[in-house]
């Protein structure tokens, strides 16, 4: 027995999976800091689960599995993980065609097959070998030992070859990823996260842009129930399905809504609300070194949403504001919040801040220099100090909601008009508030 027959006597192949990227594609010279981000972020997401390391091949990444992994597990968490066009389970061999012919009959042996196709692709052009005869050799012994007929067009299970200059990946259950940028890649961004609909489908919509999300809370306290924040918790853990490692911001607004309840006519009130917000999470967006708010505001779909409302909500902060939803309708959106999963939390009933103080005829157009002129009677620096000082903050890891701890404990609140460093809130590193 030669030393080929030998090995193939004792053919193993090795388990893994195999992940491709798209538009990471196209980064050109940057394209080695979206991969190596990807790659980080995929060892955090799998490292649960007992998986290897992942390496870097020409064009797409390999996560090693080992025998005992739970791949329907390791499957699901893949499926969060910005960045991934799609993966697949794979077995990994020498390019050698018996190899290959043999790892492909085990990859389909657990399946109920009624067609198939092969399909066989060379990383580089180098590659010595032609893939249509390699198409042809393996689904004959496809079709001899399994009995099953070709179909080209519309295969029920497609068997894909991936040929590299001295080995071969085989698998035929391709997973689509969710595609997008991965987290950490954009930058960090303050989101307003309420107990609604839309607001969670926005910051999904940041991550998925590869942002790092902070995100933030305003509740009705002290004049109504906790119920809006527990849900705000509820949908920042599952949003942070996707970053693993979040901050999020827990801030009373009653008492400021009393303030301008109490010197301002009813009309500009809910324009007000939503400027001494952005005033809020604009310095909450200072302590995290964050570049820019999100909101999930959508144009015209609520009176605070007009066009010159929204001009006018801009012109109370120097940071962008940014909306990811601004030209989508509610269908469009709720169908997303289903997608996402927070759709059932979202409409459970609560009492929010956004219902408090709430005018019957809120003003559509709203002018900059009328609302300035009501904030000159107010001590705007003073409430939004004080409402800081009131905020509380925590972290979640993998769904743990840790105690919260009030802002001043965590952040001093003097130095927060200064641009300061904060800790990586998707860092392994990242100190967590207990």
């Amino acid at each position: 027995m030669n030393r080929k027959e030998q090995s193939f006597f004792n053919f193993e192949a090795a388990p893994c999976a195999v992940l491709h990227y798209s538009e990471i594609g196209l980064k050109g010279r940057n394209r080695p800091i979206f991969v190596d981000r990807l790659r980080h972020q995929l060892e955090k997401t799998t490292r649960p689960f007992g998986t290897g390391r992942v390496q870097k091949l020409p064009g797409r990444l390999l996560l090693g599995l080992g025998e005992e992994v739970d791949w329907p597990e390791v499957c699901e968490a893949l499926t969060r993980v910005f960045g991934l066009a799609y993966f697949a389970r794979a077995l990994r061999v020498p390019l050698d065609l018996d190899f290959v012919c043999e790892a492909a009959l085990k990859m389909i042996a657990p399946q109920h097959i009624s067609t198939f196709r092969v399909r066989t692709r060379k990383g580089f052009e180098s590659v010595p070998i032609s893939t249509r005869e390699w198409n042809t050799i393996i689904g004959g012994q496809i079709q001899a030992r399994r009995h099953l007929p070709v179909n080209l067009e519309m295969p029920q299970t497609t068997v894909t070859v991936e040929a590299l200059p001295d080995e071969a990946i085989v698998y035929s259950e391709r997973v689509p990823g969710p595609g997008g940028l991965p987290v950490g890649t954009s930058g960090r961004v303050a989101a307003m996260l309420s107990g609604g609909i839309d607001s969670p489908v926005a910051a999904y919509r940041m991550l998925k842009r590869g942002c790092e999300v902070v995100f933030v809370h305003f509740h009705g306290a002290p004049y109504v129930s906790r119920a809006s924040a527990e849900k705000a918790l509820d949908l920042a853990g599952i949003l942070d399905g996707y970053q693993l490692g979040s901050r999020i911001y827990l801030v009373p607004f009653g008492n400021l809504q009393k303030e301008i309840v109490l010197s301002t006519a009813p009309t500009s009130r809910v324009v007000l609300y939503r400027r001494f917000m952005a005033r809020i999470t604009d310095r909450i967006a200072t302590l995290e070194n964050a570049k820019a708010i999100v909101t999930g505001e959508s144009l015209g779909q609520v009176a605070s949403q007009t066009l010159s409302n929204l001009i006018a909500i801009d012109e109370a902060v120097d940071t962008s504001i940014l909306r990811p939803l601004l030209g989508m309708d509610k269908e469009e959106i709720v169908s997303e919040a289903k997608a996402i999963g927070t759709y059932e939390i979202s409409i459970e009933p609560d009492q929010d801040c956004c219902s408090l103080f709430v005018p019957g005829r809120p003003a559509v157009r709203s002018a900059s220099t009328h609302l300035r002129k009501l904030e000159s009677a107010m001590k705007v620096e003073r409430m939004v100090e004080q409402t800081l000082e009131e905020s509380a903050v925590l972290e979640i890891r993998r769904g743990k909601r840790p105690q919260a701890k009030y802002l001043s404990e965590v952040f001093s609140l003097e130095n927060s008009s200064a641009s300061c460093e904060a800790e990586s809130i998707g860092s392994d590193n990242s100190k967590s508030v207990r």
